[in-house]
């Protein structure tokens, strides 16, 4: 029988720590805690990174470049904690809190790119039917 994969064991405890995150902190800090080899609390990271990296693209231009920027910081955390498990956790806390984040300014896009979309929908179905808002007409001086 082969071991499993390290790098899908990671991605897994992962998923189930974002699961547990903000749902029940103490078990996601528990799965954390059970973690003492360097080697498990960097393929979690790794998950962890892979999963932030992969959402912080949908997000909008400017958003995307600050969800960038806040990765380069938490590498240097990573880095900082190479050989410390209780850094290393840190980190991964960290991690954590970033994707939570990028999914709730997500969240926040999809909605305003939603009233958009009905906005214009609406001032198309307007025109189409001759009733144009009076203030999208075109006035001169």
């Amino acid at each position: 029988m082969t071991s499993p994969d390290p790098a899908a064991v990671g991605r897994r405890r992962a998923d189930e720590f974002l699961a547990l995150l903000g749902a029940d902190d103490d078990a996601a800090t528990a799965l954390l805690d059970g973690l003492t080899d360097v080697r498990d609390l960097v393929f979690v990271g790794a998950g962890l990174t892979a999963i932030a990296r992969a959402e912080a693209r949908a997000l909008p231009p400017a958003q995307r470049a600050q969800a960038n920027t806040r990765q380069e910081r938490l590498g240097s955390v990573r880095d900082a904690n190479r050989s410390n498990p209780a850094g290393l956790r840190t980190w991964l806390r960290q991690a954590g809190a970033e994707i939570a984040l990028i999914r709730s300014q997500q969240a926040v896009a999809d909605r305003v790119n939603a009233e958009a979309q009905e906005r214009t929908a609406t001032r198309a179905a307007a025109e189409a039917s001759g009733t144009a808002a009076a203030s999208s007409a075109a006035t001169t001086t």
